[in-house]
């Protein structure tokens, strides 16, 4: 049997880990980014991998969808698979797998749609049916690897590398407890260096480490990080692509040390990624991030002493954050001096806490949909953009090393604001429109 994979835009981790899971398998697969691609080859069934809430509202992926479903058997997974009445509802494909999908894809393809295979969602009969996933085996086959990784980029890497799965935390805003479980489950290190090894020879020159936050590696049965396994892992992923060519892009403030600092420093690129998201300790209960302002600033200037550049994400337009709040984001970031900071407009992926929080939000007490009157009125955004806007704009002028303010960052900035508002007020849109009750 045919099968072409369909991964929109980049060739995600996932979509190469089933490909490779179907390969071992016995089946003819095809890896490709572009849908249209997909329908083109002579694939009997089409995989739709989809990792974005917005490609339920992309033009291109819906009209694929519906050209395709007449000749063609499509499926849908990915991270979009954990609100799969919504993909039912917006896309004409044949199922959904829920979940990881390892096994559950196998068995779709081998015996087709039923209410007997674990792990996925279907119409009958004007209902939806759903089937309960259960979580994969975390050890499987070589990826399925495109002859042109090397030329992919995701944030100056060209892939990221799964190390584990679950996430110990509860995120009012993340899906991937939800998505992969509140258990850590970690991959043998020699698989992941026999897969490094892999993806280096076919021309990967950066990887990232993923998977919920990279220092819950081997998390330890006594519920606490497993220091040594964190720093064995680093040193046997700098021995195979070389320090400078790793990255650990997400760590949680509360499970850092000064110990896993200095491996970062000293085998990978020397960088480590906070979640700091709000200077407002008020705010970050209700994002239910378990640390407070006090956790974040101690652990940037851990790594600030333990010579490791930091960079910050934020997230502004939170449902209840007033002007105060908001104000106590400034001044962290002016007191903090990291070296790069990413800021966000909360986006309410569905199925998670802050969706529920937004649908019992009326648009006029919404961030997302409120029209800013103070000192950017002239430049027609919503509060949640104008937000987004000047604390991008004051974190280029608060950084280790400033950035000169001209126009072309100063337009670069506002496009992203406009932009990140745009697509959230479409989600935000989506959850309205299949709201329950």
């Amino acid at each position: 049997m045919k099968i072409a994979i369909a991964s929109p835009d980049l060739y995600t981790y996932g979509s190469m880990v089933i490909g490779g899971v179907l390969e071992s398998a016995g089946f003819d697969v095809t890896l490709t980014k572009d849908p249209d691609a997909a329908t083109a080859t002579d694939a009997d069934i089409i995989l739709l991998s989809l990792y974005s809430t917005l490609h339920l509202l992309d033009e291109r992926i819906r009209n694929f969808a519906s050209v395709s479903r007449g000749n063609k058997t499509i499926y849908v997974g990915g991270p979009v698979s954990a609100y799969p009445e919504i993909v039912l509802g917006e896309l004409d494909v044949d199922a959904v797998i829920i979940g990881e999908g390892e096994e559950s894809t196998i068995e779709l393809l081998e015996n087709g749609v039923s209410e007997d295979i674990s792990g996925i969602a279907f119409r009958s009969d004007g209902e939806i049916v759903r089937t309960e996933p259960k979580p994969a085996d975390i050890a499987r086959p070589m990826p399925l690897i495109p002859d042109d990784i090397q030329n992919q980029s995701i944030r100056g890497a060209n892939v990221y590398i799964e190390t584990h799965r679950g996430c110990i935390g509860a995120c009012g805003f993340c899906q991937v407890p939800k998505f992969f479980g509140t258990k850590i489950r970690s991959r043998d290190i020699v698989d992941i260096v026999m897969e490094l090894k892999e993806f280096k020879h076919r021309g990967v020159r950066r990887i990232a480490i993923s998977g919920g936050t990279s220092s819950l590696y081997q998390y330890g049965n006594r519920k606490s990080v497993n220091v040594n396994a964190f720093i064995d892992l680093l040193q046997a992923i700098a021995g195979v692509m070389g320090p400078r060519n790793v990255s650990v892009p997400d760590i949680r403030v509360d499970y850092v040390s000064e110990e896993m600092l200095h491996a970062i420093r000293d085998y990978t690129m020397g960088w480590v990624y906070y979640g700091i998201e709000s200077g407002s300790d008020r705010i970050l209960k209700e994002m239910r991030k378990g640390v407070d302002s006090e956790a974040n600033i101690h652990a940037i200037e851990l790594a600030q002493q333990c010579g490791v550049k930091v960079g910050g994400s934020f997230i502004v337009g939170y449902p209840g954050e007033t002007i105060e709040d908001y104000q106590l984001t400034k001044d962290l970031i002016e007191d903090m001096f990291l070296d790069d900071i990413f800021v966000s407009i909360a986006e309410p992926i569905p199925g998670t806490h802050l969706s529920e929080l937004v649908l019992k939000t009326d648009d006029s007490e919404n961030p997302t949909f409120m029209e800013h009157g103070g000192e950017y009125r002239a430049l027609k955004l919503t509060e949640s953009e104008a937000r987004c806007f000047d604390l991008t704009l004051h974190a280029q002028m608060c950084k280790s090393v400033p950035s000169i303010l001209t126009d072309q960052l100063y337009n670069a900035c506002l496009d992203d604001a406009r932009a990140q508002g745009r697509d959230v007020r479409a989600v935000t849109r989506l959850l309205q429109k299949y709201r329950r009750g």
